[in-house]
């Protein structure tokens, strides 16, 4: 029975969104889609076996005999939780989405979309093929395009190509490090399957070419907005609906870091570690020169849209240490990360509908006629910037302490260190960024046209609520993640000893 649930959490939101094209109820047909999605996503986390770890609930139709392509869904500790951060945000995301009759086009194509992406995302999460694992993320970004096109605000139809050309490209360079690799492989070998693919590097039977470990990364890091390829994200968070910026920013970009976890690291660890100093390189451009561009910024959306940009540097030290500490606490970042920016952007999408701006300049004392949505950003802020209580702090030490694992020779610092002291100032820069931001919306003087302007109402905030509550026990209760993930890690990646 369980074994459907991969396959069930992929074919209900298509067959939601389709049924919402056809006519049914949009808002009540998403909600309940997304409401069973995450109750059957939490069946999986219930019903997995941590012992065992491994991958579980699989299934398997062979497509191509010739080319060894089979539709294949499975879960294990990592993709557990990227599933379940799917599920979460999805439902938090559809609950806070506009009612149909206050969209002004295609209302039935809206929810579709979102669906689409839930669809997406989820897909790629459960395929242990790589073709379908490639093709399920494809799927998602046609209706992020659309999201931002057709509802999007300010220059919309700019960010929306903007966004097409740059994930568009990151798809094709990815795609041509995946076929190199799948064509360096032997013939009596070759294969899609990404368990046999991991099988097969353990024991030491695929070729480790650096350059395509390069382009498989460039792809990825695209994706991810690995600087210097980062500037469609801000663009494109700022123009997207609060509910397409959740999807996104929140599940969608860590396809890239999943991909480098479960394909990338797994299937090439000498050839990654040849490539090591560019990535720390890379990395602290999104740390330091982003956050440094995040701080400058006078709008709320685009700050926000820098911060996840930045925030990426973290994830990125975590895989580069290629220890089981760093590893750890960047899968662990990935499921924090994905809550507190939802959060952050579902609430500016609030004061968005109320205000019709989020320039700084002309919000400011939003806290007195709005104290709900004044609180909550409070607390997704000092989520995102990483105090002790939340998910994200709890994911970030991990990610110093293995960065800090690479000892220099004598008193010399090696580059891994020189990196997470950097990632260290990091933090001090997000606190700076996320106080000013919170600072210029909420806190001093209102102005006179705000003073009645509605809170956040009582049947949207659980969607917030639940958020917050996720990140307060990941980060009170950080075992119940490291639980899933750390075997995970261990069992699939060739991790050198330190």
């Amino acid at each position: 029975m369980l074994n459907s649930l991969p396959i069930l959490l992929i074919v209900l939101p298509v067959a939601a969104a389709i049924a919402i094209l056809l006519g049914a109820c949009a808002k009540k047909t998403a909600l309940l889609a997304t409401a069973v999605n995450l109750a059957l996503t939490l069946a999986l986390v219930f019903g997995y076996d941590q012992a065992k770890a491994g991958y579980q609930f699989t299934s398997s139709t062979l497509l191509a005999p010739q080319w060894k392509l089979s539709f294949a869904l499975g879960v294990d500790g990592l993709s557990l939780i990227l599933l379940l951060l799917t599920a979460i945000v999805a439902f938090a995301a559809v609950w806070v989405a506009p009612r149909p009759e206050k969209l002004e086009r295609y209302p039935s194509l809206y929810y579709a979309c979102l669906l689409f992406i839930v669809a997406g995302a989820t897909g790629a999460f459960a395929s242990l093929d790589l073709f379908f694992f490639y093709a399920f993320h494809e799927l998602a970004l046609i209706p992020t395009f659309l999201l931002i096109g057709i509802w999007g605000s300010g220059d919309r139809l700019t960010a929306a190509w903007k966004i097409t050309i740059y994930l568009a490209l990151g798809s094709f360079v990815l795609l041509v490090g995946l076929l190199a690799l799948y064509m360096s492989l032997p013939d009596d070998v070759r294969t899609f399957s990404i368990p046999d693919l991991q099988a097969l590097a353990l024991q030491g039977g695929i070729p480790q070419t650096p350059w395509i470990y390069l382009t498989i990364l460039l792809g990825f890091g695209i994706l991810i907005s690995l600087f210097p390829f980062h500037t469609w994200a801000p663009s494109a968070y700022a123009s997207a609906p609060a509910p397409a910026a959740m999807l996104h920013a929140g599940v969608l970009k860590k396809f890239g870091l999943y991909g480098l976890l479960r394909v990338g690291l797994p299937l090439m660890p000498q050839a990654a570690q040849h490539w090591t100093n560019l990535l720390l390189l890379l990395l602290v451009g999104n740390i330091l020169y982003v956050g440094l561009v995040t701080i400058a910024q006078k709008r709320l959306d685009t700050m926000l849209g820098y911060s996840s940009v930045m925030h990426m540097g973290y994830i990125f030290l975590g895989i580069a240490a290629f220890n089981p500490l760093g590893l750890t606490g960047a899968a662990m970042l990935m499921f924090a990360h994905g809550l507190s920016i939802a959060t952050l952007f579902a609430i500016a999408g609030a004061v968005r509908e109320r205000t019709g701006s989020l320039e700084f300049a002309k919000l400011g004392g939003l806290a007195k006629p709005m104290p709900f949505l004044g609180f909550t950003f409070g607390l997704a802020a000092f989520a995102a910037i990483g105090l002790p209580g939340f998910a994200n702090f709890a994911s970030e030490l991990p990610i110093f302490f293995g960065a800090f694992a690479h000892a220099g020779k004598g008193l010399a610092f090696s580059y891994y260190q020189a990196a997470g002291i950097v990632a260290l100032w990091g933090v001090v820069i997000s606190a700076v960024y996320m106080l000013r931001g919170y600072r210029a919306t909420f806190l001093g003087e209102a102005p006179k046209r705000w003073a009645a302007l509605p809170d956040l109402s009582c049947c949207l905030r659980p969607a917030i609520i639940l958020l917050l509550a996720v990140l307060l026990v990941g980060g009170f209760r950080p075992q119940l993640v490291l639980n899933l993930v750390a075997p995970t890690i261990k069992a699939v990646l060739p991790v050198p000893a330190q």
